[in-house]
């Protein structure tokens, strides 16, 4: 699924879809090279440490699957089964990576539980005591994992605002978007992503739509504030007056949704 990146300086908005280069690619398989290969370290020498693991994830049939139109319709419906990573000092296996065992080490500026895997295994290396006991790391990862958590829904939260600020600047903008899922379709109200932008937002449609299908939206209504925004579907072609209204509320996003990872 596309990644979204929202810029935000002074009174100027940007938003973009985060461009997955080669290179970027590539320093992303080498992090997680580095914390499977810290993994089995810490677990060959019985470090306590935190480790990060995901359960399997109950995934539709592949029958299901191949009803649904490839790409992002069917990423997105494999995404929505993916249950939360947890982090404890036991390795155990992380379905989404594949591996056995993982401990995130990359980034110990901004990741605590990053730094406190370096404490344990520079120790280690150095031949010292380790700073830290099974029990004391338990403590300390259960505490980093609660904040960690928060901050992701903070995180979440602001970058939907500063979108939703966004596309309330751009009233006579058309977008391009797909229609990704049903939300309630009896109802008519679908998740629907901008595709030049890569930001999902809920929407309401007055006619029979399909999974994948792509048409043209423009905001009628926004109030970051309120968390609430109004697509209107634009006809074709796109400067066309002919269109008919659609709208929702973002609230009902979160309610119809168990969570995401915008």
């Amino acid at each position: 699924m596309p990644e979204s990146l929202v810029k935000v300086c002074d009174d100027d908005i940007k938003v973009e879809v985060l461009d997955i280069s080669a290179s970027r690619q590539l320093v992303a398989e080498m992090m997680i090279l580095t914390g499977e290969v810290a993994a089995r370290y810490g677990e060959a020498h019985k470090l306590a440490m935190p480790f990060r693991s995901q359960p399997q994830p109950e995934l539709p049939s592949k029958e299901e699957l191949l009803l649904l139109p490839y790409g992002w319709v069917r990423d997105c419906a494999i995404r929505r089964c993916m249950p939360r990573s947890e982090m404890g000092t036991t390795p155990a296996r992380h379905a989404t990576l594949g591996l056995d065992r993982y401990s995130q080490v990359t980034s110990p500026i901004r990741r605590y539980t990053d730094l406190l895997a370096h404490f344990q295994l520079k120790a280690h290396l150095r031949g010292e005591p380790l700073p830290f006991s099974s029990t004391e790391m338990t403590e300390l990862t259960q505490g980093a994992s609660t904040a960690a958590y928060e901050a992701v829904l903070v995180e979440r939260q602001t970058k939907r605002y500063w979108s939703l600020e966004y596309l309330r600047r751009y009233p006579d903008e058309v977008w391009s978007a797909m229609l990704l899922r049903w939300l309630r379709e009896h109802e008519g109200l679908g998740l629907i992503i901008l595709e030049d932008l890569g930001v999902e937002l809920p929407m309401h449609f007055e006619r029979p739509a399909d999974l994948g299908e792509h048409f043209q939206v423009r905001v009628v209504y926004a109030n970051p504030r309120e968390d609430v925004i109004h697509f209107t579907e634009v006809s074709e072609p796109a400067s066309a007056l002919d269109t008919s209204a659609s709208d929702t509320s973002a609230p009902d996003t979160s309610a119809a949704e168990s969570s995401v990872p915008l």
